[in-house]
């Protein structure tokens, strides 16, 4: 009886913003023009000095696997079935940037082994970074993704397109991945897709008439056996508060559009994680992969901390089975396991900031972190 139950059971590697633009561009072999547009940096290889300044120089060109270091390993022992990452760049050569964003992220197509390196299924694109090369850059990001395997999700040449889900898939059902934006994000509302126009599937509220156009749309493609994704971007950077509104939406996709597990992104630090009706919603998982390391400001979020969200279901009866989730430390832009007091630091934060949800973290003998609910 184990072993059927064992192989019926999915498990899906979810993970916050990889910003792979930027700062890690200039440190990968094909880095784009390094001319950037912000207020205070005018040249994206000034955040490699200031990286190289708080734990010394980072060598260039590094190799694509050099990023994820020991995420590496650690992804292909636990084998998941389906890699999910919320990639928060444009990947174009188009010098088209949006004027007045002040930030724009991108990262040169030829880079794209950053990604296939790690066999990442699904980019979900629903974010604030897309269009940071205009509309050109989203054509070619959505090209280079999809010409490299890579399924995606949130943005398109048209709203159904962008609202489409990503399929793959896994065990005997399908993950089907649904992203979606919320201007909280820092989204710009000029960035939503029309039925004529490309752009991201930007909802327009939190309220009860967009949990029902969601869920007529999982209807028409659910069948039994797939797990339902709902990848969300939203709230700010920094601050562990969760907006009651997010809360009743989260509730709301489970209870009326039967999502499964509901991937919440933005913040830049791990958020409180909720078990609801037996289905997970992640609030904020954090930055996984970025170029802030020798930034100061926020410190005491420990931005420099993130986690491999490893997420096993059991589809055939559609509850959550397990939450595995690994610390990692961005140094030197390489993921490195984190410290045991870094661990339970996280641990603590977690459990912390999920009493209100009933959950708490746990650390296993490993060293990972498991959920308990």
């Amino acid at each position: 009886m184990s072993r059927v139950l064992s192989h019926a059971i999915v498990t899906v590697f979810l993970s916050g913003d990889v910003m792979s633009g930027r700062g890690i561009d200039q440190s990968l072999p094909h880095p784009s023009a390094p001319a950037i547009h912000e207020p205070y940096v005018r040249d994206a290889r000034r955040y490699l000095q200031l990286a190289g300044q708080v734990h010394g120089a980072i060598p260039r060109p590094v190799d694509y696997g050099y990023v994820w270091g020991d995420a590496l390993e650690l992804l292909t022992r636990e084998a998941p079935d389906v890699r999910v990452v919320n990639l928060e760049t444009s990947v174009t050569t188009s010098d088209d940037y949006w004027r007045g964003k002040g930030i724009n992220y991108r990262m040169h197509p030829s880079n794209l082994p950053v990604l296939t390196v790690a066999a990442i299924d699904v980019a979900v694109l629903a974010n604030n970074h897309l269009l940071d090369w205009g509309y050109g850059g989203l054509a070619e990001t959505l090209k280079t993704l999809r010409g490299a395997g890579i399924r995606t999700a949130g943005a398109g040449a048209n709203i159904d397109e962008a609202a489409a889900p990503a399929v793959v898939q896994a065990g005997e059902g399908r993950l089907l991945l649904f992203s979606c934006g919320v201007s909280t994000s820092g989204i710009p509302d000029s960035w939503c897709a029309t039925g004529s126009n490309a752009g991201v599937n930007l909802l327009p509220d939190l309220s009860e008439r967009t949990v029902e156009r969601i869920a007529a749309q999982v209807r028409g493609v659910k069948r039994p056996g797939d797990i339902a994704v709902a990848s969300i971007h939203w709230g700010g950077n920094w601050g562990y508060g969760i907006a009651r509104g997010e809360r009743i939406f989260a509730h709301g996709l489970i209870d009326e559009a039967k999502i499964d597990i509901v991937h919440g992104h933005s913040s830049h630090h791990v958020k409180g994680i909720e078990v609801y009706h037996g289905r997970p919603v992640f609030y904020g998982c954090g930055d996984l992969i970025n170029d802030y390391e020798g930034i100061g400001g926020f410190d005491e979020f420990r931005g420099d901390l993130s986690l491999l969200y490893l997420v096993r279901f059991d589809p055939g009866n559609g509850r959550l089975v397990a939450v595995r989730m690994v610390p990692m430390q961005m140094r030197r832009f390489r993921l490195n396991l984190a410290s045991a007091a870094d661990a339970r630091w996280l641990a603590d934060t977690l459990t912390r900031e999920g009493k209100v949800f009933g959950t708490r973290v746990e650390r296993a003998p490993d060293g990972a972190l498991v959920l308990c609910w």
